[in-house]
């Protein structure tokens, strides 16, 4: 499986194009669909950064998923959060996608928008690990094992 080739926004205002921007050789990414959902993407913040420490090549972002908008709408949306993560690098890592959530979801196999999907991507898109949902000690678990193993089990 491939992450799909989207276009988006960081909170520090540069646009991006992913999976291209990923900069790590593994990518933990934390895709939401609703605002709400971000209550269930800080229950993963502490593993991903102990990751991260532990695991200089990994990376991982944020990537609230927003269906297709106006530009005037997408910058009042973008500088809400901004002014809600005053931390330079969680602006950096925050890309908001303005995509066809159908079409997104599609790619990735996602069967529904409800709670929040969590994948481990490379460079070249390939998703090697996904879980869904708020953080458990088992997801962390299996994550830890993936990243471990270098590429993580096969999803097809």
């Amino acid at each position: 499986m491939l992450f799909p080739r989207v276009s988006g926004s960081n909170l520090q205002r540069q646009k991006v194009e992913l999976p291209q921007a990923f900069e790590g050789e593994q990518n933990l990414v934390l895709i939401a669909f609703q605002q709400w959902q971000q209550t269930q993407v800080d229950t993963w913040l502490p593993f991903a950064r102990q990751l991260e420490d532990s695991h200089p090549t990994m990376r991982y972002y944020e990537l609230p998923t927003i269906r297709q908008l106006n530009p005037l709408a997408r910058t009042f949306i973008n500088e809400g959060m901004r002014a809600g993560i005053p931390d330079p690098v969680a602006r950096e890592r925050t890309i908001t996608l303005y995509v066809d959530k159908g079409a997104f979801r599609e790619a990735l196999q996602l069967p529904s928008e409800q709670e929040i999907h969590v994948m481990l991507v490379d460079r070249q898109g390939k998703v090697s690990w996904r879980q869904s949902g708020v953080f458990t000690p088992e997801k962390g678990e299996s994550l830890a094992a993936a990243l471990r193993e270098g590429t993580g089990d096969e999803v097809e």
